[in-house]
């Protein structure tokens, strides 16, 4: 169970490098009541992700595993390699159009009113990004695969979710203990990311890709 673990949490330390939530984290921590709006925005990300995945591993996530029929590691492999290659498929094409995937992020960032709904904010991001959320299912499908206890299940499910919020609870520390200087600093940071939103996107997905080509790879050799 410690290795699964640390699986789990690494891919959610790995996708945690998410510009639809860093970014907005980044310009909230800038503007209005910033410790507030930071601390309820990762509330809204972290509840959401959270309900979705006990969702899953409690209801229809173990009836469909237990349905499905089980196929040989030899399937298993091949089918690492095809969804590595259709995710670095996918990370090409993202990287050709990286400046509008980062020009939409970014007018998702724009608005006053996020700054008065900010748990709203993280929640509904979360909700639109769940069904595209890749390295959230593969962890999932690693928790049911393993046939882990109801509370075991649960446990890592929350160990994702507060890896992948990690990069929120920095931009929260570090607005909390620099206080006003840590502005300017946060401001250039969330401007550096909202540039390169497009990019951060193509190379995450590639870099998943990558790691899924590999498992398979090295299981049919």
């Amino acid at each position: 169970m410690f290795a699964l673990a640390i699986l789990v949490a690494s891919i959610g330390a790995a996708d945690s490098v998410n510009p639809a939530t860093v970014g907005p984290a980044a310009v909230l921590a800038s503007g209005h009541k910033p410790l507030r709006a930071v601390a309820s925005f990762t509330a809204g990300v972290f509840l959401v992700s959270f309900a979705a995945g006990v969702l899953v591993i409690v209801g229809p996530g173990q009836l469909l595993l237990d349905a499905l029929p089980h196929p040989s590691a030899q399937a298993k492999h091949v089918a690492e390699l095809a969804a590595g290659v259709a995710l670095l498929v996918l990370a090409v094409v993202l990287w050709v159009r990286r400046d509008a995937v980062g020009g939409r992020i970014a007018r998702s960032d724009a608005g006053e009113e996020r700054e008065r709904s900010a748990f709203l904010l993280g929640a509904g991001i979360m909700a639109v990004e769940l069904p595209t959320a890749f390295p959230y299912f593969a962890a999932l499908g690693s928790i049911l695969a393993a046939h882990a206890s109801l509370g075991q299940g649960i446990a890592l499910v929350a160990l994702y979710n507060i890896a992948f919020v990690l990069p929120l609870l920095v931009i929260l520390a570090v607005r909390t203990l620099a206080g006003a200087r840590a502005v300017a600093m946060i401001e250039r940071f969330g401007d550096w990311f909202n540039r390169r939103a497009g990019e951060i996107v193509a190379v995450l997905v590639a870099a998943v890709g990558s790691g899924a080509a590999v498992v398979g790879l090295v299981g049919l050799v």
